[in-house]
């Protein structure tokens, strides 16, 4: 408990914490429409994706967050484009796109700066090793997704239930499709150096399909996903710091047990 209550004395403790939070609550939201939509796995694509960014821009010497995030948004709606009218189907087009950018970014930090700890820290998360720069990022990029799912909510709740009904009502759905992927590959780039690119996609997939499985409204599960999320992220950082584990495996594992605790309790209410 002493070594628990001492970290709150650490800046890199703080930052972490803002960043996390901020993550998970972005995380959680887009997530329940993505497990809706069977987009679920864009999430992983899209983290593969920001890895090779974040690789070559440190191989170049730029800042990783800043270059990943407009290669990732080109990517989406790149994905979005194949799915849509392409030959190659989603999941195909994701397992394309997303494991061509992880090897060019393996190669290109292999040949130049070698897989040093920056490089490990974006595969892996490293959420204690958060630059005030990279909170002052992610603060502002959180801010203008949850801003912008709130702003658009009925029409991406319309359009991730019944697309041809909300095409009909005058819904432009593969706009708000376009928008969806957008937020979410912001939220894979500035969650990509607390989780790593390896383990981001499942807080955007656990917390939903968590509270699937003991709310059945919309906007119950929407908001148990976003109080799963962030709980799972503040026992997993605490862990992690109490026990010397990896802050990202830590918050996976912690969402991985409260699925399986309430997926058993569903059983057992059915």
């Amino acid at each position: 408990m002493e070594n628990l209550l001492s970290v709150f004395s650490y800046s890199f403790f703080w930052r972490a914490l803002i960043v996390g939070v901020l993550v998970s609550l972005c995380a959680a939201l887009l997530g329940v429409n993505l497990v809706l939509k069977r987009y679920s796995m864009l999430g992983d694509g899209l983290s593969h994706v920001a890895f090779g960014a974040a690789a070559v821009a440190l191989a170049v010497g730029a800042a990783p967050l800043k270059v990943a995030v407009p290669v990732v948004v080109i990517a989406a709606f790149l994905l979005l484009r194949i799915s849509e009218n392409g030959k190659i189907k989603g999941d195909a087009a994701i397992a394309v796109v997303s494991s061509s950018a992880l090897a060019i970014g393996v190669i290109v930090a292999t040949m130049t700066t070698g897989m040093n700890t920056d490089i490990n820290n974006y595969m892996f998360g490293s959420i204690l090793a958060v630059s005030k720069e990279d909170v002052v990022f992610t603060v502002i990029i959180a801010v203008a997704v949850i801003l912008m799912y709130l702003l658009f909510y009925n029409r991406l709740f319309a359009a991730t239930f019944d697309e041809n009904f909300a095409a009909a009502t005058g819904v432009k759905v593969k706009l708000y499709n376009c928008l969806l992927a957008v937020l979410t590959a912001v939220t894979v780039v500035i969650g990509m150096r607390m989780m790593g690119a390896l383990l981001i996609s499942s807080i955007i997939t656990f917390p939903a399909l968590s509270s699937m499985r003991v709310c059945r409204k919309y906007r119950s599960v929407t908001v148990v996903s976003v109080i799963i999320s962030v709980f799972s992220f503040l026992t997993g950082l605490f862990l992690s710091v109490c026990y010397d584990m990896p802050a990202g495996a830590s918050v996976v594992v912690v969402n991985l047990i409260i699925f399986l605790v309430l997926s058993f309790s569903g059983r057992i209410r059915k």
